[in-house]
């Protein structure tokens, strides 16, 4: 990576293009930068590739033009500097071991968000398949936008929050990641490590729960209600709540600073309330988000393996309970007739299964630990 940022101007690749991906590949076109487009089928995208740009409106109105719009890792990625990864984290494992071939020494993977582990997962599978290249993984603790796609290549941007955290893995990477992007994301401040951005994953608090708590309503009404402002009752706000405090005391056994669910939404929002309910209510940027069409949504099918799973298994290695969170995965499952306790992010996939809390820090913090060298098989 250059160290003349004066005049360094660096290139992304946005990889996914849902409602996140079409969202930051247009803003960050907008902004000036080169942007290419991927995603993994290109006929979801042929409308993008055929004009050229994607326009948004809401928070953010104008044109982004893109650089690229493809269905090829290698065009996407091999001239970028910065690689912007927005597909779901269920997605995570087959985008490192695609993009591995063409990674090169400089580059910057950044998972929005990485949800639970994401980071973890992304650096082992890396180091597992032998990747020899310098590069690092970082992850934001959330999604920087609250956006939906309104067509193809229309993209509505609710808000943009004020604050997300970053770290990077190595965490002594965490300083230079942020001072680069802080020229398209000032929004962008640095956490401890990974174990920080992982177990402050609001997701995991508020997409599961709401979801599978709603499933007779979003079944019977094809999701029109509004997710957060109506779908969040007081009593559905109780149970969030429970699973809010579940994560923060498995986050405290490892020794990691967490804040509430209520205290994230002041922050990243400006929203106050008496309680998480009032808070939520008094969320502007939540308003008009319309709950999900129907229970095949990546808040079941990505949050609860790679959010609410692997804090669970966390819980399980520490000895720390997690019954509210184990009922949502368990519902979940039987749901969608899965078994997401088997198939999600556990200690042992996240590559630190058998290791101490302090072994666990001197891998996040270093990349390494001891002769492990970073891998844990």
């Amino acid at each position: 990576m250059k160290s003349n940022m004066q005049n360094y101007y660096p290139r992304f690749a946005v990889i996914g293009a849902g409602n996140g991906g079409q969202a930051m590949a247009a803003h960050l076109a907008i902004k000036g930068f080169t942007v290419n487009l991927y995603n993994r089928t290109i006929e979801k995208v042929a409308h993008i590739k055929q004009k050229g740009f994607i326009s948004l409106e809401g928070a953010i109105k104008g044109r982004g033009e893109l650089n690229i719009v493809t269905d090829n890792m290698k065009d996407a990625i091999e001239d970028t500097d910065i690689i912007m990864v927005t597909v779901p984290a269920s997605g995570h494992r087959d985008i490192a071991v695609s993009c591995i071939p063409y990674l090169r020494d400089g580059q910057i993977i950044v998972l929005n968000p990485g949800r639970t582990g994401g980071a973890l997962e992304f650096f082992n599978i890396l180091k597992s398949e032998g990747l020899d290249k310098k590069v690092v993984v970082a992850e934001t603790q959330t999604f920087i936008y609250a956006c939906r796609i309104i067509d193809p290549g229309r993209v509505k941007i609710y808000s943009i929050k004020n604050q997300i955290s970053l770290a990077a893995l190595p965490a002594e990477e965490t300083s230079r990641v942020i001072r680069i992007l802080s020229m398209a994301y000032p929004q962008f401040v640095p956490a401890s490590n990974v174990l920080e951005t992982s177990l402050n994953n609001i997701g995991a608090v508020f997409h599961p729960a709401p979801t599978i708590l709603n499933c007779g309503r979003i079944e019977s009404t094809k999701g029109s209600f509004d997710y957060y402002t109506d779908g969040i009752t007081p009593s559905v706000a109780k149970v969030i709540e429970e699973i809010d405090e579940e994560r923060v005391r498995v986050a405290k056994a490892l020794g990691v600073n967490t804040i509430t669910a209520q205290n994230w939404l002041e922050l990243s929002y400006g929203s106050s309330g008496e309680s998480l309910y009032e808070a939520i209510q008094n969320t502007a940027g939540y308003k008009g988000i319309k709950a999900p069409l129907t229970m095949d949504v990546r808040y079941i099918f990505e949050d609860i393996p790679e959010s609410l799973v692997p804090i669970s298994s966390m819980g399980s290695m520490l000895d720390i309970d997690t019954p509210t969170i184990d009922s949502i995965i368990q519902l979940a499952s039987t749901i969608h007739d899965v078994d997401y306790f088997k198939i999600g992010r556990n200690t042992i996939n996240l590559g630190i299964e058998g290791l101490t809390v302090d072994q666990i820090t001197d891998l996040v913090n270093h990349g390494e630990v001891g002769e492990l060298e970073g891998v844990v098989a």
